[in-house]
């Protein structure tokens, strides 16, 4: 059987202490954001200023329609150059500085989960342009007081603005592709497998005639019956997070290759919640396969019996999504423990997985066996949705209901 450490990454090199000291500087920066804060506190200063002169002008009767436009164009300028500093000092800070750790967070913002340099000067540029629309905007409404002159230069200026956006975005692509095969070439154990380029080919560069059909997916993914979200009687639970189960029902997760992890007790419709996501996904043009926890465990076995295991996790690549159901109810051998790592580890930040437990991810070395329980944890969780579904058995309550009739 391969053994889990054959899958991890060779020791680096021990850090020098001028390298530790220089990458210590980083925090350097720390005092700069907190005072880009400060600056963000002078903002809503400013935007309630405005807001509460322009209240007194349209109660006491002296504001003009133009008055009005330009000071809720003031009003929308200043938000926008806060938002601006938002994503500054967010994602500037965990880019540069530090991980701030809103992995599973309810309100982590989407841009936050796949930010980096390139994505975050694009996504400054983009708001540069919308901040130079609306100064512009300005202009044109209180044209009877702009000179031609500011006019012609604010119109080159935004001009300029978009071109260098649009520039920068075409850029960004090569760029991270650059850097994506040179962390390939730097961790070649990380590269995808062959098979895995099926997950990435936008549906146009598929063959119509080739492609199959949403049925034929939803045949293939062998889901004990088809659930839909809309179904789930999201009443029944005590504590349910409806919020993030809409936003994963857009399937964001499965194009970035995040994962998703249900826990609660029996009954209170975690499985409902993964095979409704899976249907989804099938019908959206996703590759889906759906197994309980024993079954994925017994094909991974029987892979690995049949010397074909790394030829097996590379062929399940050709499925973005990947459902394992009923993790925790019975417990695992060490050897299938290190069977489910290998898996978790081979699709990590390539390939999404949904799992169903009763058990939280902390408590996972209570089903597997052996050392590999909290690293395998910890790969499934690190880029996750984490949803806590909490309450009574709703198949109790049927049954509880039916014996009282």
């Amino acid at each position: 059987m391969p053994s889990v450490q054959a899958i991890d990454r060779d020791p680096s090199p021990p850090t020098t202490t001028l390298g530790y000291a220089l990458f210590a500087t980083r925090w350097l920066q720390a005092p700069l954001y907190f005072g880009l804060v400060a600056a963000q506190g002078v903002y809503v200063y400013k935007f309630f200023n405005e807001l509460w002169a322009l209240i007194l002008r349209c109660v006491t009767g002296q504001a003009t329609e133009t008055y009005v436009m330009l000071a809720v164009l003031k009003l929308v300028d200043v938000v926008m150059i806060a938002n601006l500093l938002i994503m500054v000092i967010v994602g500037g800070y965990e880019t540069f500085v530090s991980r701030i750790g809103l992995q599973g967070h309810r309100d982590q913002p989407e841009w936050l989960s796949h930010v980096n340099s390139n994505v975050l000067k694009v996504k400054l540029a983009t708001a540069i342009v919308g901040i130079s629309s609306v100064h512009l905007l300005q202009m044109f409404v209180d044209v009877h007081r702009t000179s031609h002159h500011s006019l012609l230069w604010g119109t080159v200026i935004h001009m300029a603005f978009i071109a260098s956006a649009a520039i920068l975005a075409y850029m960004s692509g090569p760029m991270a592709a650059q850097a994506e095969r040179a962390h390939q070439q730097a961790h070649p154990e990380h590269a995808p497998a062959e098979p895995a380029a099926k997950v990435f080919v936008p549906a146009q560069a598929a063959s119509r005639e080739d492609e199959p059909s949403a049925e034929e997916r939803l045949r293939a993914a062998g889901f004990p019956a088809r659930k839909l979200l809309e179904d789930f009687d999201s009443e029944h639970p005590r504590s349910f997070d409806r919020e993030t189960v809409a936003r994963l029902g857009k399937l964001d997760f499965v194009t970035a290759g995040r994962n998703v992890v249900f826990v609660g007790p029996p009954g209170t419709g975690k499985t409902h919640l993964a095979v409704g996501l899976g249907v989804r996904a099938c019908q959206a043009g996703h590759s889906v396969l759906f197994a309980s926890a024993a079954q994925w465990a017994a094909r991974l076995a029987g892979a690995r019996d049949a010397g074909r295991l790394a030829q097996e996790l590379a062929a399940l690549d050709a499925h973005p999504l990947l459902i394992i159901d009923e993790v925790g109810y019975t417990p695992f051998e060490p050897e299938a423990a290190a069977l489910f790592y290998q898996l978790v580890a081979h699709r990590y930040e390539r390939a999404s997985l949904i799992v169903t437990s009763d058990r939280p991810l902390g408590r996972w070395d209570e089903i597997f066996g052996g050392p590999s329980a909290l690293a395998m944890a910890d790969r499934l969780a690190h880029h996750a949705e984490l949803v806590r579904i909490e309450g009574e058995s709703y198949r109790m309550r049927r049954a509880t209901s039916a014996w009282a009739d």
